[in-house]
């Protein structure tokens, strides 16, 4: 076994500004840096994997989304949410008589499966907005990953609580009197 003296261990080069000693750490050096975290990151000068092997690989969750969400409104419009005893009832609606947000999504979910939009609006309307922008950022992604491109949908807290607070409004409304009108 070989022991090292500190002395014979070599030094760190100098810092190129002096510091006083009570600045703290010096900062990093500054440069490139390279990618946080796992995934692939786009490589400057370099071309994703255009073959159709590669394309298939980069489609392949995107699809797989479209054929569950195909899978459950086709479940759906099988199997009427209008008639009793296909569908549990809503546990808010159960408890209390009040409709929650989500009350009437399968029978908004039903009538866009049979092409029925003012039937649709009329059961959830929120509901059906949720439909047109999963579309779009289903085609979005998919669009992104057929060219090689990452795509991340990350909302800031602004749009997250404008959302949260047009659903506890319209929730707030629909159980009004007079957003009878809202009520599935």
């Amino acid at each position: 076994m070989r022991t090292v003296d500190a002395e014979t261990l070599p030094k760190p080069p100098p810092d190129p500004v002096p510091r006083h000693p009570s600045a703290g750490p010096a900062a990093p050096p500054a440069g490139p840096r390279p990618p946080a975290g796992p995934g692939p990151r786009a490589v400057p000068g370099r071309r994703p994997a255009s073959g159709p092997r590669a394309v298939a690989g980069r489609l392949a969750v995107p699809t797989a989304v479209l054929a569950a969400v195909a899978g459950a409104f086709t479940y759906v419009a099988a199997v009427d949410p209008n008639e009793p005893g296909h569908y549990p009832v809503c546990p808010l609606l159960r408890l209390t008589g009040l409709y929650c947000p989500g009350c009437g999504g399968l029978r908004s979910a039903h009538a866009v499966a049979h092409g029925d939009l003012p039937a649709a609006l009329h059961a959830n309307a929120p509901a059906v907005l949720g439909y047109a922008a999963f579309a779009v950022l289903w085609t979005l992604w998919t669009v992104r990953a057929a060219r090689g491109r990452r795509s991340v949908f990350s909302p800031g807290p602004v749009l997250l609580w404008t959302l949260g607070s047009l659903l506890l409004a319209f929730t707030i409304v629909r159980n009004l009197p007079l957003g009878g009108w809202l009520a599935p």
